[in-house]
């Protein structure tokens, strides 16, 4: 009786199968005008393409039902899906460059502009004040301020041996100034130079100056080289290519819906995300670094303000060398004195004119500037874009499906779920490419991380460190020895639990041997099993029979039975 009923029921199935394929008014071809307007409208040829829906054995990519797509129209609209995904993360990345580049420019003129305006007030008081003393030595100044600019960009200086250099070499030329009737010979000056620390004949100018101008120098620097860091590392990744699974994915997004013959189904959202999240697993290992760096950025603007503080400092270096110049005037006769006993007396010079022919004894004294707020006014628009994109790799996916991929605004039976119109039900996976082992949508090799944007997270961390550095007033060596380039930034590599997860998607869809699909199942009593289950001769003729009213069918049943589904 039980194969009886097994018999009927086989019987009946094969009936409707071939009434489905036969006469159901619902598997009849649909037309495919609307695909053809979209196709043509994306400049393709419309001379293969179909009227009507035809068989789909033929394609790569889309399900294989009715179709409105040939072979050609799908590779076409899989190029052009990668085009326009390839097109809309470079959009992404142009926005933000600009965002930051507007940023940099705005506060590395503004630094400029205050080391410009000091030396320009230096070359405007200077010669009134101190006569000979200022314009027999305007090239020691002038290279002085070259060398602070050379620093604040980036050259590779010592700043504070820039300007202990740049003091002993001034310590010669104005006590020689001071004293033409004395000569000075080279062992002279040497002697002089030695003892120049324990002399301070330019009282604490210089001390001052070292000890600010290294922590403005640096915290200015270092905020603009952020800037300029994460604009270079945002222009680097956009140039990574879309893997051939992720070009797959998205052309099953984006356009198997056409081909299906429901253009009008947009991509459900969490069906988008999970594509997405594929496609940019590895630009969300930046996300850590990123943070990072931004944070850190944030926190060394407050070494802009205050007496200190890089904006008070960098426009105040001509106020340092006047106060120097001026204690140097004031401590002459001293320094002399003690020069003298230190060195011996220099022998007279036969040529030289009087002490008082030659100095003027002028002094300068200069208001600070106030501030303009102008600084201030930049710095927050920093902080503010700065927070705003902090978030920017790993809402990335998200965005381009709100922004760029007609995405449907919620998830129902009316959106696009990459085989039908209907709920998409797997769930949204993580961020990060260690997250992606079980995506899906796209297959993602978590084991090989993609070395470009490894390095960009190295460039991310080296940045940070300079940066935490700067804040405490140190001029770091970039470069960390522990660290090497084979990208242990976060998401980096695949962790040992994850890789031992690691199931190919090919091999899950294999049969599972009996006794590992029912648990506690023994291989013996499996075989048992198996053999007790093995079908009587009336099965196979029933089976015969079956066959039999498939045969009766045409050849596509198959392919028309599953329009019955309403797809």
């Amino acid at each position: 009786m039980e194969l009886r009923a097994r018999g009927w029921w086989l019987l009946c199935a094969a009936a409707a199968l071939v009434a489905c394929a036969r006469g159901d008014p619902a598997s009849k071809s649909r037309s495919c005008s609307e695909v053809r307007q979209i196709y043509g409208a994306k400049g393709f040829s419309l001379s293969d393409v179909p009227q009507a829906e035809i068989s789909g054995e033929h394609l790569r990519i889309c399900p294989q039902g009715y179709t409105c797509c040939t072979s050609e129209m799908e590779e076409n609209l899989a190029n052009h899906s990668r085009m326009e995904l390839e097109t809309a993360l470079h959009d992404s990345s142009r926005a933000l460059q600009a965002t930051l580049a507007t940023q940099l420019h705005g506060i590395d003129d503004h630094f400029q502009r205050l080391l410009n305006d000091s030396e320009r007030t230096l070359q405007d008081a200077f010669p009134g004040a101190f006569g000979d003393l200022y314009t027999q030595n305007t090239r020691a100044f002038r290279d002085l301020y070259a060398e602070l600019r050379l620093y604040y960009r980036g050259a590779n200086l010592h700043l504070e041996e820039t300007l202990a250099e740049f003091w002993a070499r001034l310590l010669e030329r104005l006590f020689k100034q001071l004293h033409p009737q004395l000569l000075l010979p080279d062992d002279y000056l040497d002697c002089l130079g030695k003892q120049a620390e324990a002399l301070r004949p330019f009282g604490d100018a210089p001390r001052e100056l070292r000890l600010r101008a290294t922590r403005a120098f640096v915290a200015a620097r270092s905020f603009v080289q952020g800037l300029g860091v994460a604009s270079d590392v945002v222009r680097k990744v956009a140039q990574v290519p879309l893997a051939p699974e992720c070009s797959r994915a998205v052309m099953k997004l984006v356009y198997c819906a056409h081909c299906r013959g429901v253009p009008g189904a947009r991509p459900c959202p969490d069906y988008c995300r999970n594509v997405l999240k594929g496609c940019l697993a590895n630009q969300a290992d930046l996300d850590a670094e990123w943070r990072n760096l931004l944070d850190s950025m944030v926190l060394i603007t407050d070494k802009f303000w205050g007496p200190s503080g890089a904006e008070n400092v960098i426009g105040s270096v001509h106020m340092w060398l006047a106060e120097a110049i001026n204690a140097l005037q004031d401590n002459k006769d001293t320094l002399t004195a003690k020069v003298i006993q230190g060195c011996g007396n220099p022998k007279v010079n036969p040529h030289g004119s009087g002490p008082e022919e030659k100095r003027r004894r002028g002094k300068l004294a200069l208001q600070e500037k106030s501030s303009t707020g102008t600084l201030e006014k930049l710095v927050s628009e920093a902080k503010a874009q700065l927070r705003d994109i902090q978030d920017y790799w790993i809402s990335l996916p998200g965005t381009l499906c709100s922004e760029k991929m007609a995405m449907s605004p919620a998830s129902d039976d009316r959106c696009w779920n990459g085989i039908s119109k209907g709920r998409y039900l797997p769930e949204v996976m993580g961020d990060g490419l260690a997250n992606q082992i079980n995506n899906p949508e796209v297959e993602v090799d978590i084991t090989k991380p993609d070395m470009t944007i490894r390095q960009q997270i190295m460039q991310l961390k080296i940045m940070t460190n300079r940066l935490r550095g700067a804040y405490g007033g140190n001029d770091v060596d970039f470069q960390d020895a522990s660290d090497d380039g084979s990208g242990s930034g976060s998401g980096g590599g695949c962790p040992d639990d994850a890789c031992g997860r690691r199931v190919s998607k090919k091999s899950s869809s294999s049969r599972t041997p009996l006794t590992h699909a029912l648990p506690g199942l023994s291989e013996q009593e499996g075989q048992k099993t198996s053999a007790a289950t093995r079908p009587e001769p009336h099965y196979f003729f029933l089976l015969f029979l079956f066959t039999l009213v498939l045969a009766a069918a045409r050849p596509s049943m198959i392919v028309q039975a599953s329009t019955c589904t309403g797809v």
